[in-house]
């Protein structure tokens, strides 16, 4: 199956496509007569405002993993994943208030540096290896991977070419310019991803609704897939271990988007780069509203290509075009490729340019933050420390492509990955709870050691995997316990905060870490415009979960 380009179509894409490089170019340039310094490239010379964080944030988030990944397990599972987006919400307030005051009063480059000051640099050593490593051979993979399988899926371009296509992309604008260049232009993606986003949206649900909009769309598919509206799933659902119940609101889904917004280098980086702490608070807060949208362009798609592809009159309508290549449970991930082809001629541009940007834009992210923690916490530590300005910036490009080539030869070796945001969220969780329990002692428990907490991270992951064992190995070894991976990754957070907390409690007996850091009731001190939003934010998440609760 592909979708059918008209020259509006290509013409769309190619303005897009030029746009995108112009406009990273343009910022990519250096000032006449000043050579690029390291705040220059890695932090865009902390000029942005917040309008541009907060969309820099979004767009370094949603990519194919959203589009593609959370479509289709909207398609199989429904309105439940939308979890992901609106609990992100919540945390991105979180940590606009009680994380990024810490972080900007440090004057970090990259969250392993924060390690170091607050614990040592062994363990920021540690940490820096195990983000760049997780960055190259899943983050910028998976992007990569679903990223080609969508080209290939909607246009017939081969795996390998698209995978190639993408980097280079990617690489053309982002690779000189830095943060610079991929902030900006990620304001034109948001744009772009969030138009194509809705238009795709709109034009599925007024196709379910027989030409009557929006709204009538909306509640065809509710009343025709009732169980897909559902917000927490119980154990009869087969989806419950993807999403357990209650479990999402209060286990381990926190895990995962504490650490994804709070300590996940390619996101935090855009509030580091901001002009003032107030400007990046204001775009976390830009960026928790986005959140609260997203499920209408990532979620519905999903839902309403379940329903129409189970309405035989809808399909009888559409011709023997939709018949091709048709998702079913297990090809969800076919969803959002799927419905793209029914889009008239010039959306279908729109909504490829999209895709596109979702894409491009998560790859710059990813590349420009793995080549910031490679520089400046492994290139200045060990290998160049006495590195002036102009080798430091070559370096950052050196090794941003260097990773770019890794995570292209690995892409298609992720083939044949079903679901691919939960299969993401479920192997990051293996890790990212040790990173979380080593944070937040550090960040507000001043006895928390060095040591309590190196012996924490490396103790996290055996306890981890203790967890993760296969469904065959739990019914023949009754020691094992058979949890879905969010309660899975709640656990291990929980134990591993234990085991660091003991240690540091044995090692000072009761007295402060001499690492520890001072705070005091004026660090999480916001503005009236902050707490108004994230107030309102929060009634908001209240009504939809009350509304669509089961």
């Amino acid at each position: 199956m592909t979708t059918q380009f008209e020259t509006l179509d290509y013409a769309i894409f190619i303005a897009y496509a030029i746009l995108i490089l112009g406009v990273g170019l343009y910022m990519s340039r250096d000032k006449k007569g000043h050579q690029k310094n390291a705040e220059d490239y890695f932090l865009a010379s902390k000029s942005l405002p917040w309008w541009a964080v907060g969309a820099s944030l979004i767009a370094a988030n949603i990519s194919a993993e959203q589009f593609i990944g959370m479509s289709g397990s909207g398609y199989k599972l429904g309105l439940a994943i939308a979890s992901y987006e609106w609990m992100a919400a919540i945390t991105l307030i979180i940590v606009g208030k009680y994380f990024l005051p810490i972080f900007i009063d440090k004057g970090l480059y990259t969250i392993p540096e924060f390690v170091e000051k607050r614990f040592s640099t062994n363990l920021k050593t540690i940490l820096a290896v195990f983000w760049i490593a997780l960055y190259v051979f899943v983050n910028l993979a998976s992007v990569l991977y679903l990223g080609s399988l969508a080209l290939e899926t909607i246009i017939g371009i081969p795996q390998i070419y698209g995978v190639m296509g993408l980097a280079i992309f990617a690489a053309a604008y982002s690779l000189y310019g830095g943060l610079a260049a991929v902030s900006w232009t990620d304001v034109i993606q948001v744009f772009f991803l969030t138009l194509g986003g809705f238009a795709t949206t709109y034009l599925a649900l007024d196709l379910v609704s027989n030409g009557q909009g929006f709204i009538a769309g909306l509640k065809k598919i509710y009343e025709a897939a009732p169980d897909h509206f559902t917000m927490i799933l119980d154990k009869s659902n087969p989806e419950y271990n993807n999403l357990p119940g209650i479990g999402v609101l209060i286990g381990g889904m926190w895990v995962a988007n504490l650490y994804y917004w709070g300590f996940n280098q390619y996101i935090i980086q855009r509030t580091l780069a901001a002009k003032t702490l107030k400007e990046a608070q204001k775009g976390i807060l830009f960026a928790a509203a986005l959140k609260m949208i997203l499920p209408i362009i990532v979620v519905l798609p999903g839902i309403a290509a379940y329903v129409i592809i189970n309405d035989p009159e809808i399909m009888k309508g559409l011709g023997p075009i939709a018949m091709d290549n048709l998702p079913d449970m297990n090809t969800a991930d076919k969803a959002y490729p799927w419905l793209l082809q029914l889009l008239p001629t010039g959306l279908k541009g729109l909504a490829f340019a999209a895709l596109t940007a979702a894409i491009v834009s998560s790859l710059a992210s990813m590349l420009n933050s793995t080549s910031t923690i490679f520089t400046m916490d492994i290139y200045k530590q060990y290998i160049n420390p006495s590195a002036n300005d102009k080798a430091t910036v070559n370096m950052g490009r050196i090794s941003a492509l260097i990773a770019l080539i890794i995570a292209s030869i690995t892409a298609p070796l992720l083939g044949g990955i079903d679901q691919a945001f939960q299969f993401i969220q479920e192997y990051t969780g293996i890790v990212s709870p040790g990173i979380l329990a080593v944070f937040i002692l550090g960040l507000f428990w001043k006895k928390t050691t060095n040591k309590g907490a190196i012996i924490g991270a490396l103790a996290s992951i055996p306890i981890a995997m203790y967890f993760k064992v296969s469904p065959k190995e739990w019914s023949e070894n009754p020691i094992f316990l058979d949890l879905p991976f969010l309660n899975q990754m709640g656990l291990t957070t929980l134990i591993t905060m234990l085991v660091i907390g003991v240690i540091s409690w044995n090692q000072h007996r009761g007295s402060d870490d001499e690492k520890g850091i001072e705070i005091s009731r004026e660090t999480f001190k916001t503005d009236p415009i902050y707490n108004i939003g994230a107030f309102s934010i929060l009634i908001l998440l209240t009504a939809l979960y009350a509304i669509f609760w089961s």
